[in-house]
């Protein structure tokens, strides 16, 4: 696949932008709903492209010489709207009809000019022939013989095609151009745009032009010219399609074009639907559809990842690299209540442990919100006055009157040296006589109710102390 606009990709960086300060953690279908449209639709404005293998095609092109007449008698209406006007509207249709030619173009008056060289360009061609401006036109008269030698001039082609768009200029006989043409091997068409009555022509004042003794000039068709065709093996016409089948049967191989045609298969298509799905997705009702529908085919969301989070946590929390613990516990995402508020409640321990104790507090504040736990609310008591990385002066008192989990701890101290574990992740989040009957609720649910740490009256004097054991974490 390639690329027909890379440069569009420099777009990307927009995206990037509003990337850096977004908490990737945070899932919002909405959000990454608009990114994945935006992404989309600049691939699409790159288009992608599957290259196909190239077709190369051969062509044998004809040479067709084409001079007009521009003389000042080409102006004459007897031919609406003039019989130049008629000509470059029967160029025109001449050169789409014809696939298989090269067409030169020439003018002449009382002399011959190159309007363009032998081409395949039709577009050039065309528009040369709009640019023909008659205005700019005063030559009175025509020299057929100067367009037949230019014409020669023109091919390399051994017995060329030639077509002449006039209305038989002012020679009573085209003797000596028609043997010219015969000399040189020049296969000669005439188009004859004039009428047999004819017709006046006007000079720029409006006045009728008259000849030299005053008479009122007036144009005609001249058949003379008629002798070069029939001596070269022309037609003479009036008629556009009996000029086609002439050139038809004219052609010879003058020239051989190569054309390679490189096709591309088009893929943007694919990324403009792609965007407008996602974007529908995000904005409309359609975002629970295909929620479930992923859902039907096996795609658990989040469940699995959390518990992994959750048990990295509660592992860092025991080593004793609380930081990472706290990253971990933030990674897990839940809609449950009670799950929350043991994840909040285990962080709070965790900034305890760091001595941010306005964090932990308001990590405290957060867990209580959700649901209401006696440890959460002691420790919260504990913290109250105590400012960030200060020593807790008031904490043995208080965890005496008020913690009926520091007795337990003082109880087993024999039992277990410094205190108990502040991460009991086989304990349930609750207290009390209702323990039993809330394990036994929770036991198959799949969220993290096992893993709420408790931090103990014997913590609380080491942290006052800073006295705590890093390597043998509680």
């Amino acid at each position: 696949m390639s690329l027909l606009y890379p440069h569009y990709l420099w777009l990307l960086l927009l995206l990037l932008l509003l990337f850096i300060k977004r908490d990737l953690r945070e899932f919002r279908v909405t959000f990454y709903g608009y990114m994945l449209s935006a992404l989309f639709i600049i691939i699409a404005l790159s288009r992608p492209v599957m290259e196909q293998e190239p077709i190369e095609s051969k062509q044998i092109l004809s040479d067709v010489i084409i001079g007009v007449d521009l003389s000042y008698s080409m102006q004459t209406n007897d031919i609406e709207p003039t019989r130049l006007a008629y000509a470059k509207e029967i160029l025109k249709n001449l050169v789409d009809a014809e696939q298989k030619s090269r067409f030169g173009i020439l003018g002449f008056t009382t002399n011959a000019i190159v309007l363009s060289p032998l081409t395949e360009d039709k577009e050039l061609l065309l528009h040369l022939f709009a640019s023909l401006d008659d205005k700019l036109i005063i030559t009175k008269g025509s020299n057929v013989m100067s367009a037949l030698e230019l014409a020669r001039k023109m091919s390399n082609s051994k017995k060329a095609t030639v077509v002449l768009f006039s209305d038989g200029a002012d020679e009573l006989g085209y003797e000596a151009e028609a043997n010219f043409a015969k000399k040189n091997n020049l296969r000669v068409n005439i188009f004859m745009t004039a009428s047999t009555m004819g017709g006046t022509m006007r000079l720029d004042g409006g006045e009728l032009l008259k000849d030299e003794l005053g008479d009122i000039v007036v144009s005609r068709e001249n058949s003379a010219i008629k002798e070069i065709s029939d001596v070269t093996g022309g037609v003479y016409t009036k008629d556009f399609d009996e000029l086609l089948d002439a050139l038809d049967t004219q052609k010879s191989k003058d020239s051989e074009s190569k054309t390679t045609i490189v096709r591309n298969l088009e893929l943007f298509y694919y990324f403009i639907a792609l965007a407008i799905v996602t974007f529908l997705v995000s904005v409309t009702t359609l975002k629970r559809y295909v929620a479930a529908f992923l859902l039907l085919f096996g795609v658990h969301v989040g469940a699995s990842q959390n518990m992994e989070f959750f048990n990295k946590a509660t592992h860092f929390y025991r080593s004793g690299e609380y930081e990472k613990a706290i990253q971990n516990y933030e990674m897990v995402k839940s809609n449950d209540v009670q799950t929350k508020s043991i994840i909040f409640y285990n962080i709070a321990n965790s900034l305890v442990r760091l001595q941010e104790f306005e964090r932990a507090r308001e990590a405290y504040i957060k867990s209580l919100t959700l649901i209401y736990s006696k440890e959460a609310d002691e420790n919260l008591q504990h913290l109250k006055g105590v400012g960030e990385k200060k020593e807790m002066s008031t904490g043995k008192q208080q965890a005496k009157d008020k913690s009926t989990l520091a007795k337990k701890e003082q109880s087993s101290k024999k039992q277990k040296e410094g205190g108990g574990s502040n991460m009991k992740v086989d304990v349930a989040g609750g207290s009390g006589a209702d323990d039993k009957g809330k394990k036994a609720e929770v036991e198959n649910q799949v969220s993290l109710d096992k893993g709420k740490a408790k931090l103990s009256s014997k913590q609380y004097e080491l942290i006052n102390k800073r006295g705590v054991d890093e390597k043998k974490p509680w």
